[in-house]
C-alpha cells in the first residue's frame, strides 16, 4: 500500500484576511454603532474621492460622514459633529510594511538613485 504524502507546506505564512468592512461604523465607544473588532486594522474612509483622516462616524448606504465641526465642543464637552452627504468608500489601510502600487515603485526608484548617487531629478524621480 502507499500511502499519501502531505503537500509541503509554503515558506510563507498566510496573510491574516481582513474582515469584511462595515456599513456604518463610529469611533466613539458610546454609540450603538461602536465595533471594537473593527479597529484592531486601521480603517481609511474615501469621501467624494478624497481620503478623509477626520471622520467620527460614517454610513456608505446612506452615503454620509459625521465630522467635527473645528474645535466647537457642545454642553458635554464633546466635539460638535456636522453631517456631510456624498459617496463614501471604506477600506482597511495597509500595514506599516506593505507599500501599494505607485508609490511602492517610486519609493523604490528614489532609494535605488540614491544608493546609485544619482541625484533624484537625473534619475526621473520626482521631489516628494
Amino acid at each position: 500500500m502507499t500511502q499519501a504524502t502531505p503537500p509541503a507546506a509554503s515558506a510563507e505564512p498566510a496573510a491574516p484576511a481582513l474582515p469584511q468592512v462595515l456599513d456604518h461604523l463610529s469611533t466613539d465607544p458610546r454609540s450603538p454603532h461602536y465595533n471594537a473588532a473593527a479597529f484592531e486594522h486601521d480603517v481609511g474612509i474615501r469621501f467624494n474621492g478624497t481620503e478623509r483622516f477626520d471622520v467620527a462616524e460614517y454610513c456608505i448606504s446612506e452615503g454620509w460622514i459625521k465630522v467635527p465641526a473645528g474645535k466647537t465642543l457642545d454642553r458635554k464637552g464633546q466635539p460638535l459633529m456636522i453631517k456631510l452627504k456624498g459617496r463614501v468608500e471604506a477600506f482597511y489601510r495597509p500595514a506599516a510594511g506593505e507599500a501599494v502600487g505607485a508609490a511602492a515603485s517610486a519609493s523604490a526608484a528614489a532609494t535605488a538613485a540614491a544608493a546609485a548617487g544619482v541625484p533624484p531629478a537625473a534619475a526621473g524621480v520626482a521631489k516628494p
